[in-house]
C-alpha cells in the first residue's frame, strides 16, 4: 500500500474527475487560483513546498526556480496539454523529474474547431456576424465573397495526429491536393494520400495553410513578414498549434495589406489577448479564445491522463504518456 503522498493541482479549473482519481491513493490540495488571476503564479510559488508530485495545469511556465522552491522530494510532474513548450524540460529532467503529458486525447477535438475556423475565416464569418448584428447587413451578389475549399490545395505544418485528423474530416469536401511538411516522413500519409514536400513550397502553393505543429526553436514565427509575402493571395492561414508560430506583427499587416486573404487563430501571444489588440480589429482575422481541447469529455480524459502520468510515476511505474 503506497503512502499517502501529496500531489498539488496548481489551477482549480482542473476537472473533478481526475481529483477524484488522485485522491484514490494521494493526498490531493487544489490551489483555488485560474491563470489569469493576478494571484495564481506568486500563490503557486508559495504553496507547493514539500510536494511528491505536481499537475502543471496552468499557462505559467514551469521554471527551476519552481522546481527547487517544490523541494528535492518532488518526484513527478504532469501537464494537463499536448504541448510543452511551457516547460523547461532540461531543469526538470536535470533534477531528475519524471515528467509527462497528454498527447492524442485532444486531437479529434482540435481537428473539429480546425475546420470551424477554416470555414469561418474562408466565408468571412466574422464580417457577416458584425453586420448582422449592426443593422448594416448588405446584400448582393457580389457581397461578402469567400473563398471555396472544393478544388483546393491544403497544406499542414505538422502532421501529427491533429493534421492527420484534420485532412480525414476535408477529405468530405473534395480538397484537390494535401501536402505537408514537417521533420520527417510520416507513414500515415500515405494511406491518406498527402504528400510532403518542403516547407518553403507548401506555403508558396497552399490555398489554406494550417499550423499544428509543437513550438520550437525551429518553428518560432514559421509565419513572418517573408513567408507572408511568398504565400498565395488568396491564402487562408489556420493556427491551432501555438500563438509563437506566428509574428503577429507582421501577419497583422499582412491582413491589412491584402497580402494574405485571412486567418483563423485559436492559439495567440500573449494568452488572454488584450481587447485592443491590432489583430481583433481586422475583419479578415478570425479569432476565438483558444477553445481547441474544450469539450468535456476531452478536458475529463485530459485529467485521467495527468493523474494517471502522477499515480504511475509515484509508484515508479511508466507513466501514461512520458516525455522524461
Amino acid at each position: 500500500m503506497m503512502s499517502l503522498k501529496k500531489v498539488i493541482v496548481v489551477n482549480k479549473a482542473f476537472p473533478a474527475v481526475g481529483v477524484e482519481l488522485l485522491k484514490t491513493k494521494t493526498n490531493v490540495i487544489v490551489l483555488p487560483f485560474l491563470d489569469h488571476e493576478p494571484e495564481s503564479l506568486p500563490e503557486i510559488k508559495k504553496r507547493i513546498k514539500g510536494s511528491d508530485a505536481l499537475v502543471w495545469n496552468t499557462r505559467h511556465r514551469l521554471t527551476g526556480e519552481i522546481l527547487d522552491l517544490a523541494g528535492p522530494q518532488l518526484k513527478a510532474v504532469s501537464t494537463k496539454s499536448s504541448g510543452i513548450d511551457h516547460i523547461d524540460v532540461d531543469a526538470v529532467a536535470k533534477r531528475g523529474i519524471r515528467l509527462g503529458n497528454t498527447p492524442n486525447v485532444l486531437n479529434e477535438s482540435v481537428a473539429d474547431i480546425t475546420l470551424g475556423l477554416l470555414i469561418g475565416a474562408a466565408r468571412r464569418f466574422k464580417e457577416g456576424v458584425q453586420e448582422l448584428e449592426s443593422g448594416n447587413w448588405k446584400y448582393g451578389e457580389n457581397c461578402m465573397l469567400g473563398q471555396d475549399i472544393a478544388g483546393s490545395t491544403v497544406g499542414i505544418v505538422g502532421f501529427g495526429g491533429i493534421g492527420q485528423s484534420v485532412v480525414k474530416r476535408l477529405k468530405g469536401f473534395n480538397v484537390a491536393k494535401f501536402v505537408y511538411s514537417g521533420r520527417s516522413d510520416k507513414p500515415e500519409a500515405k494511406e491518406l494520400n498527402v504528400e510532403r514536400v518542403p516547407q518553403e513550397e507548401l506555403l508558396r502553393e497552399s490555398d489554406y495553410v494550417i499550423l499544428s505543429c509543437p513550438l520550437t526553436e525551429e518553428t518560432k514565427h514559421l509565419i513572418n513578414a517573408d513567408s507572408l509575402k511568398t504565400m498565395k493571395k488568396n491564402c487562408v492561414l489556420i493556427n491551432v498549434g501555438r500563438g509563437g508560430l506566428i509574428d503577429q506583427e507582421a501577419l497583422y499587416e499582412g491582413l491589412k495589406n491584402g497580402e494574405i486573404f485571412a486567418a483563423g487563430l485559436d492559439v495567440m501571444t500573449p494568452e488572454p489577448l488584450p481587447k485592443d489588440h491590432p489583430l481583433i480589429s481586422l475583419p479578415n482575422c478570425f479569432i476565438i479564445p483558444h477553445l481547441g481541447s474544450a469539450t468535456f469529455a476531452t478536458r475529463n480524459a485530459m485529467a485521467t491522463i495527468s493523474a494517471n502520468n502522477i499515480l504511475n510515476a509515484l509508484e515508479d511505474k511508466p507513466m501514461q504518456y512520458p516525455i522524461c
